[in-house]
Formats: C-alpha cells, structure tokens, sequence
C-alpha cells in the first residue's frame, strides 16, 4: 500500500465501522462511492455540518474520516470540532489538503499557517504533519486507529529519503545526528532541509535532522536530549512564528529549565506571497540554500 487512496480504501474494507466524508473534496477518494455505498457521505460545502455529522456517528461506535482543504475544514468549522469533537473527544479524524505552503498559488484566504496552533489548543487533539508520501503512508493505519480525535496535514509529496524507523505516535525521526547543528522541521520542508544540510556540513559543521512527524503529542524526551547532544537547534515549519513548533519547543525547554540556542525559520506574523511552490520557497526564504545562509549567519 503506497498512496492514501488504496489505505483508506483497505483500512475501509476491512473494517465497517469505518465511514468516509469529505465537503466536496474528493479527488482523493473519488473511487470509494461505489465500494463503501452508505459509509461514503459529501455534504458539499458544509464543512461544520461535516463535523457535525462526523461527531453522532463516533457517538454511536463509527470511525469517521473527514477531508476538506484544510483552511475551510479547521477554521470554518472550528466550533464544531472544538465542542462536537474536542469536548467528548470523540475518535474524529480531520484530513487536512493542500497545508502550509503547499495551498502555492492561493492567497490568505486559503492558506493555513496557524493550524498546528489551533489544534492542539485542543486537549487529546492529535496533530501530525508527514514529510512526504512514504511517511504519511507509514502514517495513517495508526493514526485512523488511535481512541483519539486527529488532525493530520495531508502530504502526498514523493520521498527524498527513506525513512527507516516506524511511526509510532508521540516519536520523533531521527534521520541523522549532528554534534554542532540539529534541524527540527515537519511536513514537505524536510526537502528543503536536507539541502541545507549538505551546503552548512561543507563548511565543516556536524548536523543532525529530526523528522516531527508526530506534533502533539511529541517526543520530548528526544528535544530534551539535544540539549545534552547538540550547540544549536533550528526549527524549520511553514507556520506562524507562535503556536507551532517553535512555541511547542520552547514551552518544553521553560518546563524542564533548559536553555540553549534555538534558531527559528517561519512566517512571522504574515502569510506567504502566493505564487508556484518554488516561487514561494524562493521569496520567502525557505529554500535550502537560503535556509542554510540563514543558519550560517545566525551560529
């Protein structure tokens, strides 16, 4: 199994409890009207009667897996997941399309760089952020299983590296170690980071990466270490400067009374100019090369 498509579709099949909805965004489950029949339910541009929706079939024992772009399923519809979903917490699961930087060529309106923040505001709300098509697929049985309401920033983008270790919720990826420089990013970035790596180890650093899959909850056991194990940490995400991982790392570091250098790559308080994806990248600074001059001129 290699695509989320054939997932939903075998985690479906194999389980009736499963039901799939989606508010008019189905290019990725077009094929499964046909197979699931009843438990294939478009409301249409509906996204809080969606959740809604989703909410009274969880109630009564279903497994409910929601699609919408992800700025209309979250912000639309946050009151209903907050209290339909959130309040009872409610095995709910939001599949968010199109997060972050990969809504390119939309504006504001359709751009989602707080959403990591306003999820996990959510107790037991779980937030995810794959790195690509391979980690999502590694992905989405467990997390489709967990007892817990999710949100998980759709990524179908082909993998730049294999990943080696197992999903497990709550688990960092560590895909390299580095004694000078470790880089903490989620979601398709991690490209862009392992460009960076290449150019700053050429000028002598050790580096190290960290996948955070898994946002909330996250391994803080594996941030903790770094401050025993690495100089600086560099937190790479196409989010607002507050409420993701930057904030979810320094909230970690103030608990534990740790301190350390931490070099923080983000929006800001703005969203992006929209243009084709590499355009993005390029006029935002988040392309590897820039990426690493960043890091370069800040260590």
């Amino acid at each position: 199994m290699n695509s989320y498509p054939e997932i939903i579709k075998k985690v479906c099949l194999e389980n009736e409890d499963f039901v799939v909805f989606t508010a008019e965004n189905r290019a990725v489950v077009r094929d499964l009207p046909p197979i699931l029949g009843d438990r294939f339910i478009d409301v249409g541009i509906t996204e809080q009667n969606m959740i809604g929706m989703a909410a009274g079939m969880a109630l009564r024992g279903r497994k409910p897996i929601c699609h919408a772009l992800t700025n209309f399923l979250l912000f639309r519809a946050y009151e209903f997941i907050r209290n339909d979903v959130g309040i009872p917490c409610l095995p709910v699961k939001l599949s968010g399309w199109i997060p972050g930087f990969l809504s390119d060529g939309n504006g504001p309106t359709h751009q989602s760089l707080e959403d990591v923040g306003i999820m996990r505001l959510i107790p037991e709300m779980q937030v995810f952020c794959p790195s690509d098509n391979e980690d999502m697929c590694m992905m989405l049985e467990t997390i489709w299983n967990s007892p817990y309401p999710s949100y998980i920033r759709v990524n179908p983008r082909p993998a730049m590296i294999a990943h080696k270790e197992k999903f497990e919720i709550g688990k960092a990826e560590i895909l390299f170690k580095g004694n000078d420089i470790t880089f903490l990013v989620y979601g398709f970035l991690l490209e862009e980071v392992l460009k960076a790596k290449e150019i700053i180890e050429s000028k002598g650093f050790s580096v190290g990466i960290m996948n955070m899959r898994s946002l909330n909850p996250i391994d803080e056991e594996a941030i903790l270490d770094l401050t025993k194990n690495t100089s600086n940490i560099v937190i790479v995400e196409d989010h607002f400067h507050v409420g993701g991982l930057y904030s979810i790392v320094s909230e970690i570091l103030t608990k534990n009374q740790k301190t350390m250098p931490i070099i923080p790559i983000n929006m800001g308080k703005r969203w992006f100019k929209p243009g084709l994806l590499s355009e993005v990248l390029e006029y935002e600074g988040f392309t590897g090369n820039k990426i690493a001059e960043k890091v370069l001129t800040n260590i």
